[in-house]
């Protein structure tokens, strides 16, 4: 669509950060839940928050899929390995189905418990019926998934240190916001 040069378009890496910083903030509110006392406003407010953040990745990966295919990404300079751009594929695709399947598990929990899926103003529709014990099922799911989520989220980190300070590659470069004023790029 554009030419291609060594770096993510501007819309690409702006969401890729804003992704970042969002699940921070997820990850810190469901960690903060934990000292709320149960039943509290306190706590319900941070579940609910936590939920429509939640949402909030959803559409912002929604977005980041539609850039990717909109927008090539850079290559690689010096190129990896074929094992290694393979490798990198798969994480990539697992860090993908995590940003989606984290956010659908929690409008399918709060769905199956009945209750309302609040986003800022505004309220999802249900997904499915009631139903308690499908709901505890899929909450536990959803945090079984969120807790690999800080694995798959901190290999993705590692693996572009590794390829910045070890490899010597421009993998981390193209994905750094840049000042002033950067050359117009292309990718996601």
């Amino acid at each position: 669509m554009s030419v291609p040069t060594h770096r993510y378009h501007g819309l690409s890496i702006a969401a890729h950060w804003l992704t970042l910083a969002l699940l921070i903030v997820l990850y810190a509110l469901i960690e903060l839940r934990g000292l709320a006392p149960k039943g509290s406003d306190l706590r319900d407010a941070i579940k609910m928050w936590h939920g429509m953040f939640g949402l909030t990745v959803l559409c912002l990966t929604v977005i980041r899929l539609t850039l990717r295919l909109t927008f090539r990404a850079p290559p690689i300079t010096p190129p990896p390995s074929p094992r290694l751009h393979k490798l990198s594929r798969a994480t990539h695709a697992a860090l993908y189905g995590f940003l989606i399947a984290a956010p659908l598990l929690g409008w399918l929990t709060l769905s199956a418990q009945g209750k309302p899926v609040p986003f800022f103003g505004f309220e999802w529709p249900a997904l499915i019926a009631p139903d308690k014990a499908l709901g505890h099922s899929l909450e536990d799911i959803h945090g079984t998934l969120g807790t690999l989520g800080y694995f798959l989220i901190g290999l993705h980190a590692l693996a572009a240190l590794y390829h910045h300070y070890f490899m010597r590659d421009d993998t981390l470069v193209r994905m750094l916001p840049t000042r002033g004023n950067a050359r117009k790029s292309s990718g996601s």
